[in-house]
């Protein structure tokens, strides 16, 4: 379990340089990738399919970057995109084209439905995490404004 997690890191951090990440950034980019890894392979008994896994995973991810981001006070974007490299289903888009051109239109349908569900878990993974941090923010704001408010007067 561990190796593939730092095979996933390593992508990761490939994909750091390639998208012009610098000094700790990379790093910190890179492990989300290994964590994104680590976590889908955690939950990979408990489920009959792969797509809750997936999105665990991402939910995993997005907390990280986020909390990453406010750490180094960076976008979240530098910590997110990295970090789902290993998740990206790019393995079932290519699966579902070969099929679809060597005319096994069964297989490249079941194959492209699983891409667009593993693609949606990890886009709804992504906004539950985002919307949530910033219901939060935005509830810790007023908050702090209520109570400035109510000691100034």
């Amino acid at each position: 379990m561990i190796l593939p997690c730092i095979y996933a890191f390593f992508a990761s951090f490939g994909f750091s340089y390639v998208f012009n990440l610098r000094g700790k950034n990379m790093f910190y980019a890179a492990l989300g990738g290994g964590l994104s890894w680590f976590v889908y392979l955690l939950f990979a008994g408990c489920f009959s399919s792969d797509v809750p896994q997936f999105f665990l995973s991402m939910v995993a991810v997005s907390l990280y970057s986020e909390y990453m981001a406010r750490k180094h006070h960076s976008p979240v974007t530098v910590y997110l995109v990295i970090s789902y490299i290993p998740l990206v289903p790019g393995g079932g888009a290519y699966y579902t084209m070969e099929y679809l051109v060597g005319g096994e239109t069964q297989l490249a349908m079941e194959t492209g439905i699983h891409t667009l569900f593993v693609a949606g878990a990890i886009a709804m993974g992504i906004v539950l995490v985002s919307s949530m941090t910033r219901i939060l923010a935005a509830y810790g704001r007023r908050r702090r404004e209520k109570q400035e408010s109510s000691e100034s007067a």
